[in-house]
């Protein structure tokens, strides 16, 4: 049986998804770095409502003085 082929999510290139494939699902650890610099730099998020509001203050018994 053939391994499962998928694109990686950052160049497209196509990989081998097995556990010797050290990055997956990505190619190399350049194009994970590149995906996790997006998650940092706020490019990427998952869909929801945010856990604390805009305005809400920064701990739970208000700003610090």
């Amino acid at each position: 049986m053939q391994a499962p082929r998928v694109r990686c999510p950052t160049c497209r290139r196509e990989v081998a998804f097995t556990p010797e494939s050290t990055f997956r699902p990505f190619c190399s650890e350049r194009c994970r770095m590149v995906d996790l610099g997006a998650w940092f730099a706020e490019e990427r998020a998952i869909p929801g409502e945010s856990a604390t509001a805009p305005d809400a203050p920064a701990t739970p018994d208000g700003p610090a003085e």
